[in-house]
């Protein structure tokens, strides 16, 4: 299920790659990241199905570690000191046990790197698709043919608005009288 939705994703991403109008060293750009990300999607699917293989068969491992599972599997075994051979058998089945524990280890981290990769890589594809078309786009084969007049606008920095300052009446006042104040009397 988790496979088909992956695939279901993949190609939706693909199809939405190609209805884009972007140059095409953009597109390449593009494609390489949403590439990259789907192989690592590919190889976190690949290590999920072994972390589920590896859980089952560490189950499997802890139900023949039962004594009564050890004992029925040396039944036909006939021999002189059978409580060797179900010590031989616990031994070995301890062993195979702690490598699938330390393979599912190594596979937990694996799939944790991976997650985080897949993350990078989504987030650098989307960084490229919403980044804004710079390069001209190449010409085709044959003669060159120079444009006149220049396709893109020219790129103006955003104005920034004053902000208007407003003076409270109580400093106006102040203003007010600390100019009457110096202001020279005139006799009338």
């Amino acid at each position: 299920m988790r496979c088909l939705s992956v695939f279901v994703v993949f190609a939706a991403l693909l199809v939405s790659e190609l209805s884009l109008s972007a140059t095409p060293a953009v597109v390449s750009a593009q494609t390489g990241a949403q590439e990259k990300a789907a192989s690592l999607r590919a190889q976190l699917t690949e290590v999920e199905k072994k972390q589920a293989e590896l859980q089952t068969r560490l189950k499997s491992l802890d139900e023949g570690l039962k004594p009564e599972n050890i004992e029925s599997a040396l039944a036909g075994v006939g021999s002189t000191r059978p409580e060797d051979l179900r010590e031989q058998r616990r031994r070995q089945l301890e062993i195979e046990r702690n490598g699938v524990r330390a393979q599912l280890d190594l596979l937990a981290t694996s799939h944790s790197r991976l997650e985080t990769a897949i993350a990078t890589a989504d987030a650098d594809a989307y960084r490229q698709s919403a980044a804004p078309v710079t390069s001209n786009p190449p010409t085709p084969r044959g003669p060159s043919i120079e444009l006149s007049s220049e396709t893109t606008t020219p790129v103006r920095p955003r104005r920034v608005r004053k902000k208007k300052t407003r003076k409270s009446r109580q400093a106006h006042r102040v203003t007010q009288t600390v100019s009457l104040r110096t202001a020279p009397s005139v006799p009338t």
